[in-house]
Formats: structure tokens, sequence, C-alpha cells
């Protein structure tokens, strides 16, 4: 296929970007703290870390977590925060080490952070006190050598520190207790560094960079290895595109996604750390009128996020009376961003609402449409500099314009492929280079994809996967269940929820104590909101419970 969308760019953005311009993440960090040194880089909860002091702080964590810990290059830490400033921090403190960092769901249940620690093979945590708890129950069925521990208040400093940890710790009564033997806090850490001199550790392309956990196309989940040549790859194709319209050094972003999640860990604290952007950092966005409250304090220019969160902030009171006079940059992403959302978004803050497609195994920028859209389109754009993408049949041959098919990518961003998961690598990666993504799409003639249909099972919750398989998994291990299948329906509030039908093995098993066991086992937004029970459930001449016909009825 030709590459049509080529006549389509935005002036200026050019079609090809240069890979080798970076070894390594820490190149480009390093570059913005020698331009940028003085400016805020990240704020959170009213405090702010230039690019100068956020260096410092991570070559402390950097030297502790490499002479006090002896971790070498290419071990492997795992951080399981929110939005707080010990986040970039641990990163790039991280990377400086020459480690590998896995991004983890703080809200995991601890079957699932057990899985995850164990098949990416985690050497060290960073965890924040909340959940620590979590990984008491696990921790002795894991590889885990070290564990740092770290508060909500931490990083805030002096009797502000003091008084968040107090008030979340006794008056809210968010720390459950948990005993950890040996472990050391953030701030020990970090103290302890200042101490130490860190060894510089040579970074390559082929070194990796993040152990980014997905599901892929089905079944438990799996980990995208993302090289420093993928992170690079991607930052470079984001800035491109949004070069024409950002400023060096006078960009405020609000980062209200989690940066566990790739959308927001590329686009909002990388690509914007590249630019001398400052991110101010959402740790609950799911506070609306708190968020909107903390919208109020920033003349911000830019907001990232998922179709829910622009509809929750559009119908939050006070929202539509913040100053959007600086704002000229709004990216969706993570789900579609729904017509009437995108409309309205544009009719409250006179910005139109950008619509960009990626995946978690691709760094994940593969599509993104002209920053100066006047409105609307329904489509996720053009494919981003440097990025071939190919809609294609069954068989895997290229299909005429117009005909849906399925998306397929090639491009410097797309994955190495599963940690030690060849076969599954294999039904999506080919060895030239072509990453099957599992979407329907289809392209027009001026090189614009839409996004039809998925051709996996998965549910698209609030722009977090969930797998069909792994919820079954965990239902029917139940001792009342015989069978269940689990699909998604729409949801004006946060686009599909998941719904499970169930056969019963035991008649006294009912919907409220199945929903409480799946709070037990799966992160909330894996939780069926919806049960129905059945006699039996459509199945193939196999035996395969068919989906789709549940869904569809």
């Amino acid at each position: 296929m030709q590459k049509i969308w080529l006549d389509s760019y935005p002036e200026g953005v050019p079609h090809e970007i240069n890979v080798d311009e970076y070894q390594s993440v820490v190149e480009i960090f390093e570059e913005s703290v020698k331009n940028y040194a003085d400016s805020p880089a990240f704020t959170n909860m009213g405090t702010e870390l230039t690019y100068a002091e956020l260096n410092q702080k991570a070559e402390d964590f950097a030297a502790y977590l490499q002479k006090e810990l002896g971790l070498q290059h290419g071990d492997r830490l795992a951080i399981m925060l929110p939005n707080l400033l010990q986040y970039p921090i641990a990163i790039f403190g991280a990377m400086k080490a020459g480690l590998t960092v896995i991004n983890v769901n703080p809200l995991y249940t601890a079957r699932e952070l057990k899985h995850q620690l164990n098949d990416a093979n985690a050497d060290a945590i960073l965890i924040i006190a909340n959940f620590a708890n979590t990984l008491q129950s696990v921790i002795a069925e894991t590889p885990l050598k070290h564990v740092i521990v770290t508060q909500l208040g931490d990083m805030l400093g002096g009797f502000k520190s003091h008084l968040v940890n107090f008030v979340v710790k006794y008056v809210k009564k968010m720390v459950p207790k948990f005993s950890l033997p040996g472990a050391i806090t953030f701030k020990q850490a970090l103290k302890k560094g200042q101490t130490l001199s860190l060894d510089k550790v040579e970074l390559g392309q082929n070194d990796i960079a993040f152990l980014q956990y997905t599901g892929g196309t089905t079944g438990v989940a799996k980990g995208a290895v993302l090289t420093h040549r993928n992170m690079v790859a991607n930052i470079v194709q984001a800035h491109a595109w949004l070069s024409n319209l950002v400023r060096p050094g006078k960009e405020i972003i609000i980062t209200a996604l989690p940066l566990y999640h790739i959308f927001s860990l590329t686009a909002n604290c990388m690509v914007f750390c590249k630019t001398g952007g400052l991110n101010v950092l959402v740790t609950n966005p799911r506070d609306m009128p708190g968020f909107v409250k903390e919208l109020g304090k920033y003349q911000f220019t830019a907001i990232t996020g998922v179709n829910t969160l622009f509809n929750g902030l559009l119908n939050t009171p006070g929202f539509a009376d913040l100053d959007f006079s600086q704002l000229h940059l709004t990216l969706g992403g993570g789900m579609a961003v729904q017509e009437s959302v995108a409309k309205q978004w544009h009719e409250t803050t006179g910005v139109a609402l950008v619509e960009a497609y990626g995946l978690t195994e691709t760094s994940p920028a593969v599509c993104m449409n002209p920053l100066d859209l006047s409105e609307y389109n329904g489509t996720i754009g053009l494919p981003i500099s440097s990025t071939e993408v190919s809609i294609r049949d069954d068989d895997g041959n290229a299909l005429p314009i117009g005909e849906a098919g399925e998306l397929w990518v090639r491009g410097p961003q797309v994955m190495r492929g599963y940690l030690d998961r060849p076969e599954e690598t294999a039904k999506v990666l080919t060895s030239d280079g072509w990453f099957a993504t599992g979407d329907v799409a289809c392209m027009d003639e001026k090189g614009f994809c839409k996004i039809v249909d998925r051709k996996k099972d998965m549910i698209l919750v609030s722009g977090f996967n969930v797998y069909p398989n792994e919820i079954e998994d965990v239902i029917v291990a139940n001792d009342k269940v015989l069978e269940v299948a689990a699909v998604g329906v729409p949801s004006e509030s946060s686009g599909e929820v998941v719904k499970i039908f169930v056969v019963k093995k035991d008649p006294s098993l009912t919907k409220e104590e199945l929903i409480g066991y799946c709070k037990t086992n799966l992160t909330g937004y894996k939780v069926p909101k919806i049960v129905e029970f059945k006699d039996d459930l459509p199945k193939s001449n196999v035996g395969k419970i068919l989906r789709r016909e549940l869904r569809e009825a």
C-alpha cells in the first residue's frame, strides 16, 4: 500500500524522524535538564520541582539503588505508585542506574501483583504505603530482594509533608497496617543516596527501558518489552508532531491519567519533559470537584485524557467557569472519543478534542489527528512520522482503500516482543516487523484511519484493557460456578463495563455474593457490573463459548 497519508501531513511535520538522535531516554532527559535547569518540571499538591532539582533527586535515588542495594545494569525495579513527585524521580533515577522499570497499577489485587512481579522477575519495588499490605500478602512468593516504601506526602517538604502523611494515615485511615521487614523508606533512600556517588551507566538503544504490562490479544497480562529505542522513537515522533504547536519551556500540561499507563507515561511525562514543560500531577482525578479546583490554580496549556475523564469534567460544576485562554491542546486516547463529548468539549473550552490512537505494544502512539483540527472528525488521524499502517484481511493480505480489516503497524516504536513469550509474540509480530493490532479499521483516500470494531474480545473500561479470559479464570475458580463468559456492554460513564453470564453449580449463589468475590480478586475496573444467570451458554461445535452471540443478544 502506498503511503497516501504523506500528502495529508500537517505543514512542517517531517515524514521521517532520526531514531539515532538519542541512545536512551536518559539522554533526552539530561538534555532537558541542561536546557531548562531552573524551569519547573513537575508539580503535585502545591510542591514544585525544577528540572535541576528533579535531576539531583533522581541521581540520589540512582546512587542508592546502585551502591547501597547493589542493583546492576539490567536489573528490574517495579514502581507501584499513583501520580506523585516520587514517580518521575524513581523513573529517571532507575534508568540513570541502568535499570528496567516495571510499571504496576497500585490498585492491583494480591493475585495480580504476584503474577506481575513473578513474570517480570522484579528485583526491587517502590510502593506506596497505602497498598503495602497487598504486597505483604504475596512477597514471600515473589523474587523481590528489596522493598522501598513511600507515603503520599513524602516529597511535599517540611511541615506539609508530615501533615499530609498524618492525615492520610490517622484521620482518613487510608493506610492499612502492614509488615515488610527490611523495607526502607523513600526518604531514607534519597538521604543515603546524597552521600553516595553514582557510577555513570552507558545505556544503548537495545537496553530495556520499560516492561509495560498488557493482555495483548488474549489471556493473562504479558510484559511488552519496550526498549530505549522504542521509547526514544515515540518521544521524537510525538515531539515532531507537536513541534508547530508546543513552545519550548512554556507549556503546562495536566497529567491526570496515571503515569503507570503508557499513554500518560510517554505523552505527558516523556514528551513534555523533552519540551521543557511543566507536568501538573493529579493524584486522584476521580475526585472531580477536587480535580476542577486544582485546574483552577493553573493557566494550563495542554491536557490529555480518555473520553470518560473529559466527560466527567464537563459534567462537574465549576469546570465551565475555568480560564481556558491558554489552552491550545487537548489530546484524547486510550479509548474512542465520543462525538457528543468532543463537541461539548469544543463548545466549553473553545479547543478541539484531538483524537489519537496507540497501544502498549507501540510505546504507544501510532496515529494522530492534525493538531489544528477545527472540529471532531471521528477518525484516529494519520500515521505519525516513520510509521507505516496497513489494513489487512484474515490472511494478512493488504486491502483496498475504504475496506475494513485488521490494522497492522510497522515502525521503530513497535515493541521487541512479549517478555519470555515467543509463541504469543509470533501471533502478533511478523518477521519483517509488522504488528497486528487486533483492531478492525478502514482508511480513507487521504490516509485518515477509523477504528470500526475490535477483532479481539477485549473490553475497554475507561481506557483500561480488560481481558475476558482473566475475568472468567477468576470467576470459574469459585466453587459455586459451573461456567462463565465475560463480555463488554456499552456504558455512558466508562465506555464499556464488564457483564458476565454465569451458569450456577450451586443454586444458592447470588449476584451480590459473586460481585463480592470478584472485588476480592480483581482490580475495581475489572469487576463485573452486570451479572446474568443462565441455564447454559452458547458454544461452537468444539465447545468454545461464543462470546459474540452473548454480546449480540
